[in-house]
């Protein structure tokens, strides 16, 4: 009996990462008045044209159905399942996991199954979604697995800035009076995600400095937990993430991937966002 891995389209992982640990997704979607679709059947550019075209869209959880029918192919091969998904404050995804997790024992009572909220998404989530699945190629047990899955997700950190306020407003992260202001006076917030909500780290003027405060973050990080990888990311500004993966590297002697975030994230940040995910070889604090 072997150990596998589920995680859902937030994470953004490639297919062909995926495919070669053996990582299974279910998918978000995201919907106007007239349409539905998950993300991860739509491209990035497509859906950011079409939020153009018909405003910003809501998104939804993956379907009960999609999940049971994941989860229940593992465990009938007679395999052990690790499901690490999106934050709980931020997706019903966890909470229907947990329901569907006992839709199967019903059926299949011996089934193995733990449920883990990564209190995160993106590549912090990724970065979790990746470690485990790893441990489970190697052969590490249910526990090992789920064991190093929540070392890892004390091990990461994502920082972004948004190109403008608009969007959070419209999302309800911050007040419309806050978003009018700050976009007048150029203020611009660097985001993390801490206990499982998008909070502001701090706040700076132009986007410029922002990615300088963001920089000295991890560099700062880098030298009390030790820096293991790091990812770019960005919403449909690529030249941007390509200069900034190049100043990683110039700061820091790290390659840094450039992975883009899709639509169920991107609908709340918006388009012109920038941000970066790293890892340490020590739990942060």
């Amino acid at each position: 009996m072997s150990v596998k891995i589920l995680t859902d389209s937030t994470s953004y992982l490639s297919k062909e990462i995926c495919k070669q640990l053996d990582i299974r997704k279910v998918s978000l979607s995201v919907s106007w008045d007239d349409i539905s679709i998950k993300e991860v059947d739509i491209n990035n550019e497509d859906f950011y044209r079409m939020m153009k075209e018909k405003g910003i869209p809501k998104s939804s959880q993956p379907s009960i159905g999609e999940m049971l029918e994941e989860m229940k192919k593992v465990v009938a091969n007679g395999d052990s399942l690790v499901c690490v998904f999106i934050s709980s404050q931020m997706s019903g995804t966890y909470s229907s996991a947990l329901m569907v997790k006992e839709m199967v024992l019903e059926e299949f009572k011996d089934a193995k199954i733990e449920i883990i909220d990564s209190k995160s998404n993106c590549m912090q989530l990724g970065f979790a979604v990746l470690a485990g699945a790893r441990a489970a190629k190697e052969g590490k047990t249910l526990s090992e697995v789920v064991e190093i899955v929540k070392q890892n997700l004390k091990r990461s950190r994502f920082l972004f800035i948004p190109d403008n306020l608009e969007y959070l407003k419209k999302g309800g992260r911050i007040g419309g009076a806050k978003a009018l202001i700050g976009n007048i006076l150029k203020i611009i917030p660097i985001l993390t995600v801490e206990d499982g909500k998008t909070t502001v780290l701090s706040k700076v003027r132009t986007k410029k400095n922002a990615i300088s405060a963001m920089i000295d973050k991890v560099v700062k990080d880098s030298y009390i937990y030790g820096l293991k990888e790091v990812v770019i990311h960005h919403i449909n500004c690529y030249t941007e993430a390509l200069d900034l993966s190049k100043l990683i590297e110039e700061k820091l002697g790290v390659k840094a991937d450039i992975v883009d975030i899709g639509p169920v994230i991107g609908l709340h940040v918006g388009p012109g966002a920038i941000g970066l995910v790293y890892s340490t070889y020590k739990d942060m604090g």
